[in-house]
């Protein structure tokens, strides 16, 4: 039973890294579910809330490790809005990553559906996309508000065991005005922050299971870097559209759940 475990940790490693690197985001809304629902639907014994919170905060950090070095390579991670977002972004995520061994599982749930059906509503708004294909160096964003987005949402991001990219894209593309690839690269970088920051409080407070995350970055670290490069080949309309269904339905599923 423990060597299918990892065989599935593996696997559903692979697939999250590979959409962590093809769609900006360290994964954690793509984890959260499959860790949660999946394994009973196998046989295989379940994963509490707590323990997917901390196995979803080290995958996030280590695929957005390896697909921002892609991103970097091809100038689409603007160093200044990770700085001004990712710093006020991992100080409130740190109080945030804490204070969770306190909430129990189910409002745990509802924060993480609250934050996903916010992203849900965001990503439908229309836009444009001839910006899309812009390079870091072109972008320019309002100081102020990108630290005012890190406060406001890193603490919600810290508690649910998230990297944050899922509310921070939207953020990004429609608040900060951010070309949609550089919005991508740069939210890797950013997430690095968040899941830092998480992830010192979920190991400090034992909401890290060691022995079950060595499958899952096995899998994860390789499968990111090969994400964003084919995401580099895919256009901005169809990585939009991905990305929102991506947030919809996991939002719809949550909710589901806690209805």
């Amino acid at each position: 039973m423990q060597v299918m475990q990892h065989l599935f940790l593996l696997f559903a490693g692979s697939i999250v890294g590979f959409f962590s690197g093809l769609l900006g985001i360290g994964g954690g809304i793509l984890m959260f579910p499959l860790l949660l629902y999946v394994p009973p639907m196998l046989g295989l014994d379940g994963i509490s809330v707590k323990n997917i919170t901390g196995l979803t905060m080290i995958q996030g950090f280590f695929a957005s490790l390896s697909a921002m070095f892609f991103y970097k390579k091809h100038n689409l991670v603007n160093r200044s809005l990770v700085r001004t977002l990712g710093f006020s972004l991992f100080a409130s995520a740190l109080i945030g990553s804490f204070v969770s061994k306190l909430v129990p599982d189910k409002p745990l749930l509802f924060i993480f559906g609250t934050l996903a059906f916010a992203a849900s509503v965001l990503m439908l708004i229309p836009r444009g996309y001839s910006n899309d294909d812009l390079t870091e160096d072109k972008v320019e964003f309002h100081k102020s508000t990108a630290v005012l987005i890190g406060i406001s949402i890193g603490f919600f991001i810290g508690l649910v065991g998230q990297g944050g990219a899922f509310i921070i894209i939207p953020l990004l593309l429609y608040v900060l005005k951010i070309p949609l690839r550089v919005a991508l690269g740069s939210t890797l970088a950013i997430g690095l922050f968040s899941s830092s920051a998480g992830l010192v409080g979920k190991i400090a407070t034992d909401q890290v299971p060691f022995q079950l995350t060595a499958a899952l970055l096995l899998g994860a670290v390789p499968a990111a870097r090969f994400g964003g490069a084919v995401a580099r080949q895919t256009k901005t309309y169809f990585l939009r559209w991905l990305l929102a269904g991506v947030i919809i339905f996991t939002a719809v599923k949550i909710w589901a759940d806690i209805i």
